[in-house]
């Protein structure tokens, strides 16, 4: 691995990957569309982001496994001391969310759509479902863990010319959105909380960052194909689980936008590299797990009088400023890690996270090439504490508490870089970069649930599911592209709700495909723009619009008008259709617009046709076809040339 030299982004090579042994694997989360919430009978999808009715303020604990143990997670949440601050709204939460009360028996709609999606998966279904606790105590569930159940093990999805297996999926409630982090107070809101959600989980075997994205993608279209998955931001949300040789499994949480993975992958693979660099050069200067040395004491008399802005208002609010010396990391806080990231910020994350200190900057080290302290004022601190010329040392600034948990910190996260990489959940960056989130969780956080009974899954309930199922995307598209559809309309159109309204059309009514797909596809599209809301399209509107347009009673051109009519009366029925232009005014209409432009001098007659064209359907748009009005107007010059 030292003599692999790590290249740019856009220059990294598939033989570039598999020289690190890179490997990934995904965490697919997506929202069921359900009338109810999982546990309990609030209704899902509701969502306020400003209105509340009140707080209630909670403090997280962890509590022992099963096995008499704790989570590392959970005692890392604990040292955060945070509040907890849930804004409730009555529309949207019961007591249950707020472990006051049991929970319901699971919602019966949404295990039916996690066992047809575990189907489309060619998973096996499990014969009972088991509730089990996920301990959570970063506060994003009011209870401390949230309610999970495997429903199907096993599967796979085709990929190239392999196949991607599918390790588990699980049915689980969804957790609570975060309003606000800022320092020892986090505020989320519980709108979403209990939404029934699915979890895919695939096994590590992409083999490179565009993979992932590409795996994710058929991913989320297979899921999409039932119908009966919640669209829109916050929907849909992807954890993406990284290692390369040497490394370990880092999981990069709320990847917001699956365009965003490659990057995000590529970078976590390099920061993994650059880290067992580190180790390697540490252990060159002697310095491993056993012979790792540091500590740290408080300078802030020393500094009274720094200019450092950051360090001199701290003080000025009786804040304290402590020293952590770094026993032989000389240079090393400037090691790179990510793109334009450096070790430093591996440390500053810590410290933001755990010890809460969350203005940056939170730290600031010998190594740094910016301005930060005089020389001076280094040379001080550093004989205070007794460093030499092989020494870093790093101030941290704070409260007496939150400046000594930093300082601690710092230490830990020093000693691991002796290690290697330490196993981490990590947060995706909008720069493709990613920081550190909590400690990656065990096997403890995991316990049953003693509040519900296991769930029986009859046969006859996997076979009627199992009648049902959509066709593949992969299948739908194929046919798709024989019967003429628009190329840029098929890949949305084989996962849009209306796929079967579209095969009715075009099967049994005799639609043109073309004709349909643009009608179903690009006209919502457009009408979302203008603010329209799409909730009352449905299969009898389409049925509807199309059997007046082969009747004779809506022209082609009209369709589009006759759906916005719809959708701003709410209503699907004779009254929503523009009377059609009978061929006396037609011609009449034809006649006028030829006599205001006849002054216009062109050199090519066909281009006077083509502006008559315009000027007519500018005026008759929705009553006649375009194709009807071409012809007229073709009459109208030749009748004229004559």
């Amino acid at each position: 691995m030292s003599k692999f030299k790590f290249k740019p982004f856009d220059e990294m090579t598939i033989d570039d990957y598999a020289e690190i042994g890179f490997m990934a694997g995904l965490e697919i989360h997506q929202q069921v569309f359900t009338e109810k919430k999982l546990f309990c009978r609030c209704p899902a999808g509701k969502y306020n982001n400003h209105e509340y009715h009140a707080e209630i303020l909670r403090h997280m604990r962890p509590t022992l496994s099963e096995l008499g143990e704790y989570d590392g997670t959970a005692l890392m949440e604990f040292k955060t001391k945070k509040d907890i601050i849930y804004r409730i709204h009555y529309d949207t939460v019961c007591t249950y969310e707020m472990d006051d009360t049991p929970p319901f028996e699971i919602n019966e709609q949404a295990l039916d759509i996690a066992l047809e999606v575990g189907l489309l998966l060619n998973a096996n279904l499990v014969d009972e479902i088991h509730i089990a606790r996920k301990q959570y105590l970063d506060g994003s569930i009011p209870t401390g863990f949230q309610r999970t159940a495997i429903t199907s093990v096993g599967g796979h999805i085709p990929y190239k010319d392999r196949k991607i297996n599918i390790i588990q999926m699980s049915i689980e409630e969804d957790s609570c959105r975060e309003q606000s982090d800022v320092g020892h107070r986090r505020v989320y809101l519980t709108d979403r909380l209990g939404t029934p959600l699915i979890e895919i989980v695939t096994h590590p075997e992409m083999k490179t960052p565009q993979e992932v994205a590409e795996v994710n993608e058929i991913l989320r279209r297979l899921v999409r194909t039932t119908g009966k998955m919640r669209t829109g931001i916050g929907a849909a949300r992807q954890d993406v689980n990284v290692s390369i040789k040497g490394g370990t499994r880092i999981e990069i949480k709320g990847v917001p936008r699956i365009p965003l993975i490659p990057l995000l992958t590529y970078n976590e693979a390099m920061r993994q590299w650059n880290l067992l660099r580190l180790r390697d050069e540490l252990h060159a200067r002697g310095i491993s797990e056993d012979t790792f040395s540091a500590s740290y004491s408080e300078v802030t008399k020393l500094l009274t009088k720094t200019r450092y802005q950051p360090i001199h208002t701290a003080i000025g609010e009786g804040k304290q400023v402590k020293c952590v010396l770094l026993r032989g990391f000389k240079g090393l806080l400037r090691w790179q890690t990510q793109t334009d990231t450096y070790f430093s910020r591996e440390i500053s994350d810590r410290v933001r996270v755990i010890a809460c200190l969350t203005t940056l900057p939170n730290i600031v080290h010998s190594d740094s090439t910016s301005e930060t302290l005089s020389s001076h004022e280094w040379q001080k601190v550093k004989k205070n504490v007794g460093a030499t010329d092989n020494d870093t040392v790093v101030l941290v600034w704070g409260n007496a508490v939150d400046s000594d948990t930093g300082a601690k910190e710092i230490i830990i996260r020093a000693k691991e870089a002796t290690i290697g990489v330490p196993s981490e959940t990590r947060q995706a960056l909008y720069d493709g970069t990613n920081g550190f989130e909590r400690i990656l969780p065990g096997p403890e956080r995991m316990y049953p649930d003693t509040d519900l009974p296991p769930r029986c899954v009859a046969e006859d309930r996997k076979l009627r599911i199992k009648s049902n199922l959509p066709e593949y995307f992969w299948d739908r598209e194929k046919w798709y592209a024989t019967i003429g559809v628009p190329a840029d309309i098929i890949k949305d159109l084989a996962i849009s709700k209306f796929t079967n309204t579209f095969k009715i059309l075009v099967k049994e009514k005799n639609i043109e495909p073309k004709l349909a797909a643009i009608a179903i596809i690009n006209y919502p599209k457009r009408l979302k723009k203008f603010d329209y809301e799409l909730d009352f399209l449905s299969e009898e509107l389409f049925f509807a619009l199309f059997d007046y347009y082969s009747s004779g009673l809506l022209p082609k051109d009209g369709i589009y008008h006759a759906l916005e009519k719809a959708l701003e009366t709410y209503k699907f029925d004779k009254s929503i259709l523009l009377d059609v232009c009978t061929e006396a005014e037609l011609n009449c209409e034809v006649r006028q617009a030829a006599s205001k432009v006849e002054h216009i001098k062109l050199r090519n007659s066909q281009n006077m046709q083509k502006l008559v064209v315009g000027q007519v359907m500018n005026k008759l748009r929705g009553r006649v076809d375009g194709r009807v009005a071409s012809k007229a107007v073709s009459n109208y010059f030749e009748k004229e040339q004559k």
